[in-house]
């Protein structure tokens, strides 16, 4: 699945209305960079799209966490899925909420930690690949090493932190189930130059029927 990484309402409206983005993925980054407030910007989000709409959860404490989680249900109903943080303390949360909510592991940086994801019942296990390749030294490769131990589970592979077309294509050769990239870079996987001037050749010398 391809999803908007965003929380801007009008980047969502014309996004949803193509067709072929299947919902909305947020942070607390992109959040903050709404005009209104987070509760009022997700349930305009989730008015928007008849997908899967994401939510991270900012709270440091477990209980709290709980808490925090089921605030967002009320606010986004069936179409949430947690982003809980892969931490000890996001770990110890995550069995807790899985059961009811769908719920996805974000901020993975080892494929061990995508193992426990699986075990604690996460839909889907979050990589941010431009974000390992500048750390670490290979994004991709930690999607192949997660797709390894994942095979067999139900938990599936989200790629996020990718910045172009080639790096977006990498990731889902390395193994990336769904992807999740921002508004502009939605626009840029569409088309190519070489798309671009085939098309041109076609319509310069041939005939349809307008």
């Amino acid at each position: 699945m391809i999803y908007l990484d965003s929380a801007i309402a009008t980047e969502a409206s014309q996004a949803m209305s193509w067709g072929w983005v299947n919902g909305i993925t947020t942070n607390p980054t992109l959040l903050a960079k709404s005009d209104t407030d987070p509760a009022t910007t997700l349930k305009t989000l989730a008015s928007i799209t008849d997908g899967e709409l994401y939510y991270q959860l900012v709270s440091q404490t477990e209980d709290d966490m709980i808490r925090e989680a089921h605030k967002a249900k009320d606010l986004i109903g069936d179409k949430l899925v947690l982003k809980i943080p892969a931490t000890f303390t996001g770990f110890a949360a995550l069995p807790k909420l899985s059961s009811e909510i769908s719920c996805s592991v974000t901020a993975i940086y080892h494929p061990t930690q995508a193992l426990i994801a699986a075990e604690g019942g996460a839909k889907y296990a979050i990589a941010y690949v431009n974000r390992a390749t500048r750390l670490q030294g290979d994004g991709c490769s930690l999607v192949s090493e997660m797709k390894a131990i994942l095979t067999g589970s139900n938990t599936t592979i989200l790629a996020a932190s990718l910045k172009s077309p080639a790096e977006i294509g990498a990731a889902m050769l390395a193994g990336a189930d769904h992807i999740t990239i921002p508004f502009a870079l939605l626009q840029a996987i569409t088309t190519h130059s070489l798309s671009e001037q085939t098309i041109k050749d076609f319509t310069a010398s041939g005939k349809g029927i307008i």
